[in-house]
């Protein structure tokens, strides 16, 4: 590749970076989890368009980006055909434009809901910050604190999601117990990073209850670090091609993007 054109290409992916974080500004995003233990895998559909595919019980979706507004969200059964009338769940959903949302299919499938948890993306500088959230339609309420020692969050309903407590980054030994006390899932080593946000979320019935852990916000990368996404590096026409698709999407009039929330 030619000096010439490789100064193109590195603009056009910058100006294309840059296009591509306004339109993320100007969306709302919408994270779906699914926490029904006894519902097979989903399709979720959108105003009617089909944006998450098969997705299986304790597994949360990639960002779903959408303009501020008001949209009807459905669920049926994994390849189900799409007939409204047969949806097993399906409600108004409000977002507003910057705000970021968890959105949990909950409850055993003959009762299911819509948990709706907006989340946060702000955290004090060397700080961590988590939550919890109820999901297990038949447990009791719970605590939430150290292994033989102090509550973070008490008593616990379902289906509640906390407010967000900060706490120094460092590894935990948590328990998720009774009020009295008794021991009902241990949480051993669980790291909070420093700058980031957490949703930790109890799941499954009563007799299986585990949990799965979100990261809400993770702080920008020490410098010279890339976030790791799990999905190895694109090469850098597969990059171009990708930003210039989200461009052309926002171009359109917007609409439903994708994004991922940069993990370890």
């Amino acid at each position: 590749m030619n000096k010439a054109v490789a100064s193109l290409s590195v603009a056009f992916a910058l100006v294309m970076m840059m296009f591509t974080s306004v339109a993320a500004e100007e969306h709302a995003s919408v994270r779906i989890l699914h926490a029904s233990p006894d519902a097979p895998a989903v399709d979720v559909y959108v105003d009617g368009e089909l944006v998450v595919q098969e997705l299986p019980f304790k597994e949360a979706t990639d960002d779903l980006g959408l303009p501020a507004g008001t949209y009807t969200v459905e669920v049926f059964a994994a390849g189900s055909e799409y007939v409204p009338e047969e949806a097993v769940l399906a409600t108004d959903l409000t977002v507003e434009s910057g705000q970021e949302y968890t959105v949990a299919a909950a409850n055993f499938l003959e009762s299911l809901e819509f948990v709706v948890a907006p989340e946060s993306t702000e955290v004090t500088d060397g700080k961590a910050k988590i939550r919890v959230g109820h999901l297990s339609p038949d447990a009791p309420a719970v605590d939430v604190g150290i292994i033989g020692g102090d509550a973070l969050f008490t008593g616990v309903e379902f289906p509640t999601v906390t407010e967000y407590i900060e706490v120094d980054p460092g590894t935990y030994d948590l328990e998720i117990r009774l009020p009295d006390g008794t021991q009902v899932l241990p949480l051993e080593n669980t790291e909070l990073k420093a700058n980031t946000v957490y949703s930790v979320y109890a799941i499954n019935s009563a007799d299986a209850l585990e949990v799965t852990a979100l990261v809400d916000y993770e702080g920008a990368p020490a410098p010279g670090e890339m976030p790791v996404t799990g999905l190895g590096q694109p090469d850098q026409s597969q990059g171009l091609w990708v930003m210039a698709l989200a461009a052309l999407a926002v171009m359109a009039g917007g609409g439903v993007m994708l994004r991922r929330r940069f993990q370890e």
